[in-house]
């Protein structure tokens, strides 16, 4: 299969392809799918106007409302919070703050989410380089390991062990992961080639945890090179908090470079949903022009689900916060999959047992961040002794570990990601308020700047989450363990539901936790354009012929299937 690709994808530095999201799991082209002049399909003119519900407005949702509505069909969407799910971009409070966002969750994006990229160009958004420790965008990076700290502009700056730990990971790849030979697969978008490789592997790898991947490879028989790898690691920073996690997790997040060239969008992720609820589509079915989804539903989505269960007919029936009850022949369902376990009352009938237990066994990563507003980018003076950057990115294994420097232009009020941490780094964060945690960061801080006042500059209040403990999210992403393969398989086909009893049809699940590359938008919006197809189908509908669906090219392109027995 060939693609002609945005051109925000990175080439490869000798000409070949660019590397994008095409599986290692489903080797399916959404980017062209979405490209294509025929559209996504149609649904016979019987069923136009036939109310879908849309459970959760992140990403997921809203693009699957969207596309829904041009079908024809009339989605009524249902969001707890607010539109956008982890696309979420907040404000601060403090005169000279206006203006400045921060990125609470999703915050930078690598060009390979090509998928991702047809809805920000739909919508007229811009992207500019995120910078990421090392990146170019990034005019230096500190590396504090054990109290020695090391400054750099690129990684030839650092010390030899550094280059050397770089150097093993490559190593590592190849020899456990056939990194080389997947990189041209997937760059070829050559199907087959693609699932020899990721079949062999699936089999050899589905118990094998990151941390023990590291272990039996020659390039990482040195403890330390494992500790350094763990806590600075490369592209997008430390690895550990990994570790325990299957590497087939990580496997799909460097064959499709996820982890690298990462770009952010000007004026904060979150207008990507938004604007999609405002969009009015240039060409629908059914709906007259100007007709939005947020038109659809006078402004703002449904309220809360509280209970979803089955009803005659083998329809959908959705109670919301309101006490509404509506009924419905098809509902997608994108919020966080624990929400069914916890904070909406499910009957046991919505899905098959197996589904059930993929989804009680999502293992979700916790994560935090803590943003503050400072009058100008003063990091960039620079230290009349060295001559270096007063501050820079900054990885390190102190609490901090993270610590972002997000510049406006010279003299212009500017924003720092103190930092950002995942799991048990996460978890210490946890009992603390915003103020209480800006205070060990800037200790910390001062510990690797003794001669930098960071607070000297802030100008606002701290911004904060703890993703584990937002009630409707629970988590920031999920993130597989040794075992889970099959779990997945099961939630990310979901969508083929002519392979499920008929009692067990109707809802579709999509999300990122659904997706193969979870923590990833793309996932999002893979998922989402498999539910519409799921959808479709259900209704009675069809891709046209020359643009066959994610469903329609299943049987060609189905993930790998490991026996149960």
């Amino acid at each position: 299969m060939t693609s002609t690709l945005p051109t925000t994808a990175v080439p490869h530095s000798d000409g070949q392809p660019p590397i994008t999201m095409f599986g290692p799991d489903f080797p399916y082209a959404y980017d062209d799918f979405l490209a294509h002049p025929a559209g996504l399909g149609q649904i016979p003119a019987t069923e136009h106007g036939t109310e879908v519900a849309v459970i959760g407005g992140g990403l997921s949702g809203i693009i699957s409302a969207y596309e829904l509505m041009k079908m024809g069909l009339r989605p009524v969407v249902y969001e707890a919070d607010q539109i956008g799910g982890r696309l979420r971009t907040v404000g601060f409070e403090g005169a000279g703050t206006e203006g400045l966002t921060a990125e609470m969750g999703a915050m930078r994006f690598p060009p390979s989410s090509t998928a991702l990229q047809h809805y920000i160009d739909l919508v007229g958004l811009v992207t500019e380089p995120f910078p990421n420790p090392l990146a170019e965008a990034t005019p230096s990076t500190v590396v504090d390991l054990k109290g020695e700290t090391h400054y750099a502009e690129t990684i030839a700056d650092l010390p030899q062990v550094y280059r050397d730990v770089a150097a093993a990971w490559n190593a590592c790849l190849d020899e456990g992961a056939d990194f080389s030979d997947m990189n041209t697969a997937m760059r070829e978008r050559d199907v087959p080639r693609i699932r020899e490789i990721w079949a062999k592997l699936v089999e050899k790898l589905d118990d094998e945890t990151f941390y023990g991947f590291l272990c039996k490879s020659e390039s990482f028989r040195s403890f330390r090179k494992r500790e350094i790898f763990g806590q600075v690691g490369f592209g997008t920073g430390g690895w550990d908090t990994d570790f325990p996690n299957s590497i087939l997790e990580i496997l799909r997040v460097v064959y499709t470079e996820a982890d690298d060239h990462h770009r952010g969008i000007v004026g904060g992720s979150q207008q990507l949903p938004l604007r999609l609820w405002e969009r009015e589509p240039g060409k629908t079915v059914h709906w007259a022009p100007g007709t939005s989804l947020s038109s659809l539903h006078d402004g703002s989505p449904r309220p809360a689900v509280t209970r979803l269960h089955r009803t005659a007919g083998n329809r959908i029936t959705v109670t919301d916060s309101s006490g509404d009850i509506r009924t419905y022949r098809a509902a997608v369902f994108t919020a966080q999959s624990w929400m069914l376990l916890s904070k909406i009352e499910c009957d046991d009938t919505l899905f098959p047992i197996d589904h059930w237990t993929a989804i009680e066994r999502t293992h979700y990563m916790e994560s935090s961040k803590l943003f503050v507003p400072v009058d100008r980018p003063f990091w960039l003076d620079k230290d009349e002794r060295t001559g270096r950057d007063a501050m820079s990115m900054t990885l390190t294994d102190r609490m901090t570990r993270g610590t972002y420097l997000l510049d406006n232009g010279p003299d212009k009020p500017a924003v720092i990601c103190l930092s950002y941490t995942w799991c048990d780094d996460s978890l210490k964060w946890l009992p603390l308020s915003a103020n209480e945690r800006m205070e060990v960061m800037l200790k910390s801080l001062g510990e690797i700047y003794p001669n930098v006042d960071i607070r000297r500059h802030v100008i606002g209040n701290p911004v904060t989450v703890s993703w584990e403990n937002e009630p409707y999210f629970m988590g920031a992403f999920k993130a597989n363990l040794p075992g889970h393969y099959r779990y997945q398989r099961r939630l990310f086909t979901h969508f083929m539901q002519d392979r499920l009893p008929e009692d067990k049809r109707g809802i579709f699940l999509a999300g990122d936790d659904i997706s193969w590359t979870a923590g990833w938008a793309e996932g999002a919006v893979q998922t989402a354009l498999n539910a519409v197809w799921g959808v479709m189908h259900h209704l009675g509908g069809s891709t046209d012929a020359t643009n066959p669906g994610p469903g329609d090219r299943y049987d060609d392109i189905a993930p790998v299937e490991l026996p149960e027995d």
